[in-house]
């Protein structure tokens, strides 16, 4: 706790860091207290790679973007300080977190794998669970901004989606996501008409068609991860 107690200090004298590594930091102590100091320094760690995966591709689109902020129990965001001017850009932005994140739970496990970690294992699985879940097809969720490339209908398909994990496994966070999605489900109902709106969302067929490879490929791909490793951590000795 001293130590916890110092680093908090030291991020003060971080100027326009501090933001990012005080939250970084709660949300480290946070966890650490349900999960032990290792495993919420990696799990911090690998929403950080996210994160860092939408910082990433924003500053290579030439948006003003801010460092990531850390909720315990929720996550972390950036702040766009500049919005995307189409649907494509803003894919470009959402898909790179799952990306980035993916390889962030790849390298935890080979290795884990090198090393016959447990703990490792279980921050892979949770690496690759982070990431899957974000791409439920339904905004603010990073699935939400790549499918408004591919067609804002498909945000319809991510309604039954968050209803099932619900139920599955009740949450305040499944409810505050359904809560900030109510407004991309209404657009997704009603369809897009305004002008505006028809320009944001004018995405050529070859572009949907690769983003739709990218998101389908990538989901696929964490699903499996997901369920091998579901079905090694319970045989994993601590």
């Amino acid at each position: 706790m001293v130590k916890l107690v110092a680093l908090l200090f030291g991020a003060l004298k971080l100027g326009k860091l501090a933001p990012a590594v005080l939250s970084m930091l709660v949300s480290i102590g946070a966890y650490a207290l349900l999960f032990g100091w290792r495993y919420a320094v990696g799990f911090v760690a690998l929403i950080f790679v996210h994160e860092m995966g939408h910082y990433l591709a924003a500053r290579r689109r030439g948006l003003d973007v801010g460092l990531p902020t850390f909720i315990p129990f929720v996550g972390a965001w950036i702040q766009l300080k500049d919005l995307p001017h189409d649907a494509e850009t803003e894919a470009y932005v959402g898909v790179a977190g799952p990306l980035v994140g993916t390889v962030g739970a790849l390298a935890c496990f080979y290795l884990a794998r090198s090393n016959h970690s447990a703990l490792l294992l279980a921050l892979a699985y949770s690496g690759f669970f982070l990431n899957l879940f974000n791409l439920i097809p339904l905004s603010p969720f990073d699935g939400g901004r790549v499918t408004a490339a591919i067609s804002p209908r498909l945000w319809l398909v991510g309604v039954p989606l968050l209803v099932a994990l619900f139920f599955y496994s009740p949450s305040p966070l499944l409810i505050l996501m359904a809560v900030l999605a109510l407004p991309s489900v209404v657009k997704a109902w009603r369809g897009i008409r305004s002008p505006e709106e028809q320009a944001y969302y004018n995405v050529s067929a070859e572009t949907r068609v690769s983003y739709a490879a990218l998101y389908l490929g990538l989901a696929a791909f964490l699903a499996i991860m997901c369920e091998q490793l579901h079905a090694e951590l319970p045989r994993s000795a601590p």
